[in-house]
């Protein structure tokens, strides 16, 4: 059955969307006006209703009762949790990735972050660049595991800790490229284990880091 244009168009509305939020230009605390949304972004109010409903299941909006759709205000401890419970499915997805790893091809996402990289040590990098590359990675990952419901719950665990990484800890971008680099390396030799451990390691980096950050150090 053929999908209608307005559905078409939901999937770029969230994109667009889920933009503004991570950028900050939808702030924290920001009601949503799906009118003004939609007159901002060009499109009907259907896909634009869609793609709200999408972040708000993904925990990035709430509702506020009558009041409407209010972009959440994420709390440090908000994030910790989503990164606790993160800590204890993404390494096994990785391991889960490695026994399907042959069937993918991984070489445009290593350039990828190789090129990341260099960029970041120059000063170069935008934002949005640094989450479709993170996106890719884990989607890939993902794909490979095969398991679609895990899948969707790290993707919304992950999108809550988004609105942090990287922007609230530049000095991280170097170090989280080589631990991705580290991560597919492990996953395209097949080894489950390693996935798992290099997995881990990275979510521990991350964590250490917001602990430095909170401590002042």
């Amino acid at each position: 059955m053929l999908q209608s244009p307005d559905t078409r168009l939901a999937p770029r509305a969230y994109e667009r969307l889920l933009g503004l939020v991570l950028s900050g230009e939808l702030r924290p605390g920001d009601l949503v006006n799906e009118r003004r949304l939609a007159e901002l972004l060009g499109m009907s109010r259907t896909p634009v209703r869609d793609a709200l409903l999408m972040l708000e299941n993904e925990g990035l909006l709430e509702r506020q009762g009558n009041r409407g759709l209010q972009v959440k205000q994420m709390r440090i401890e908000d994030y910790m949790e989503a990164l606790q419970v993160r800590m204890l499915l993404e390494p096994q997805m990785a391991r889960m990735a490695a026994d399907h790893a042959r069937a993918y091809d991984w070489s445009g996402l290593v350039d990828r972050l190789e090129r990341l990289m260099a960029a970041g040590a120059n000063g170069e990098v935008e934002r949005a660049e640094v989450r479709e590359i993170d996106d890719r990675l884990h989607g890939l990952i993902s794909e490979a595991a095969g398991n679609r419901q895990l899948s969707g719950i790290i993707l919304t665990l992950r999108r809550q800790t988004q609105i942090f990484d990287l922007k609230s800890m530049p000095e991280r971008l170097e170090d989280t490229c080589r631990e991705h680099l580290e991560i597919i390396a492990c996953i395209r030799a097949g080894d489950g284990d390693a996935a798992e451990a290099t997995m881990r390691a990275h979510l521990d980096g991350v964590k250490a880091s917001i602990i430095r950050r909170l401590g002042g150090a």
